[in-house]
């Protein structure tokens, strides 16, 4: 007969085993249940920063991120860069909604292209802004600047089998320093307005009108 003792101690090993395997199983259930909350965490944070359209940065968190870059730009020159479209209401009324979505994100995308590591946002509806650092703030760089922007959204948006051409006027203004950045987004629209005014998708003589 199996000695009781040698019983016992196989019996007390397997529930040993047992136990050990459920702790496991818990443990494991529990980091699931953690990395699922910090990812739904982040996604509501990035839901709350970002436009849920093109995916760049809102108002918001473009004044946030914009004052950050102020406090640590260690001198190099930054411009602000205010803009939207032209008739952007036709391209709703004409296509649907569907297709202007489509326009918002195209433009999205290539303002993104031309700030490459820059900070750019949606600000609402047809207007986005952004903060680009440049190699001078002088009238020349921003003029060609403003005229390569304007060309690169200029370019036809494809959408289904037709294209469409959509422009946008544009205001660039140097930000003098961390806490300028209002006065400087204020001197960009002035100068986003003038050239509305003189025809889309054209520089304005003055660049950086006073508000």
């Amino acid at each position: 007969m199996p000695d009781p003792m040698t019983v016992a101690s196989g019996i007390s090993a397997a529930g040993a085993l047992v136990s050990a395997w459920q702790l496991r199983r818990r443990a494991l259930r529990a980091e699931a249940e953690i990395e699922l909350l910090q990812a739904e965490l982040e996604a509501e944070r990035h839901a709350a920063s970002h436009d849920p359209l093109t995916g760049l940065p809102n108002r918001r968190a473009f004044f946030r991120m914009a004052a950050a870059l102020l406090t640590d730009a260690a001198g190099k020159p930054l411009v602000a860069v205010v803009l939207d479209l032209d008739g952007f209401k036709q391209v709703n009324d004409r296509y649907g909604h569907a297709a202007g979505d489509q326009v918002l994100i195209s433009v999205a995308q290539r303002l993104t292209a031309f700030a490459g590591d820059n900070l750019v946002a949606r600000l609402g509806g047809d207007e986005f802004a952004g903060l680009l650092r440049g190699p001078t703030m002088d009238r020349r760089w921003i003029e060609q600047a403003t005229r390569r922007l304007c060309e690169a959204l200029a370019d036809p948006i494809p959408l289904g089998a037709r294209t469409v051409r959509v422009t946008a006027s544009v205001g660039l203004a140097p930000v003098h320093g961390p806490t300028q950045l209002t006065d400087a987004l204020c001197r960009a629209d002035a100068a986003m307005y003038q050239a509305k005014s003189v025809g889309a998708s054209r520089v304005p003589r003055q660049l950086m009108a006073e508000c």
